[in-house]
């Protein structure tokens, strides 16, 4: 009896702590931000301003963009077309990946055991219940690997939730951290590359990778439902080409 009432107080004391981290990260670093940095998210009104703020560092502010791309992916506080492109703009393409690369992976190994030390019941509060089962359902199914590839490869798609729901769902950080990057890397490339033509006036050159990137986005947007599908029938397929083996 009582441990059991030794057990219930830790279950509450630890439903405590948890609740206070989910508040901490959802309120506590935009409020320190906005009123003890405000000149920092002045900054980042515009791509220009931004631009400007990274280049002001200079070999500085390239962990400043590591920093800043670990926030985007956790918190969602910059968009990361924004951030990409500020990335190839002031390093150009090469270095700006790279930099790029290292946030990313590591944003999304915090997010990752974030969503996992808060649990489910903190990612229904944040994301909504149904939106959350939904991903975790097909993250817990045979096709995940197939479905978490085509979802990350499908541009303005909300990539930030999927890891959240993968922290609390029965996958393996390890495949779906490389998954994830792998899938990322074509729109991730476009964005960066188009910062570094505009830096180096290829104006011409921005206006046709824009044009291809957006009809490549309509295309997945429109048939996302169909290349989601499609992993049904390659998973299928690799299968039947097990089983023939053994």
């Amino acid at each position: 009896m009582q441990r059991d009432k030794r057990k219930r107080q830790f279950q509450i004391f630890f439903s405590i702590v948890k609740l206070t981290l989910l508040l901490v990260i959802a309120l506590g670093i935009p409020f320190i931000l906005y009123f003890w940095f405000p000149d920092i998210l002045n900054r980042f009104h515009t791509q220009e301003e931004l631009n400007a703020f990274l280049s002001e560092y200079h070999t500085f502010g390239m962990f400043l963009y590591i920093g800043l791309q670990i926030l985007q992916i956790v918190i969602c506080i910059i968009p990361g077309q924004m951030m990409q492109f500020a990335a190839g703009y002031v390093y150009y393409f090469w270095i700006g990946f790279f930099l790029s690369m290292i946030g990313i992976g590591l944003g999304t190994v915090i997010t990752f055991y974030l969503a996992r030390i808060l649990g489910k019941n903190a990612m229904h509060v944040l994301f909504g219940e149904k939106k959350i089962n939904h991903f975790i359902e097909m993250l817990n199914s045979k096709r995940a690997y197939m479905v978490i590839f085509i979802l990350y490869l499908i541009p303005g798609f909300p990539k930030d939730l999927i890891t959240y729901a993968a922290g609390v769902s029965e996958i393996k950080l390890k495949p779906y951290l490389v998954l994830s990057l792998v899938g990322r890397t074509p729109a991730l490339m476009a964005t960066i590359m188009i910062g570094a033509m505009t830096r180096t006036g290829s104006y011409m050159n921005v206006i046709l990778l824009c044009i291809a990137v957006a009809f490549v986005t309509l295309i997945c947007f429109i048939h996302r439902k169909k290349f989601i599908g499609f992993t049904d029938i390659i998973y299928h397929r690799l299968v039947q080409t097990k089983k023939r083996n053994y």
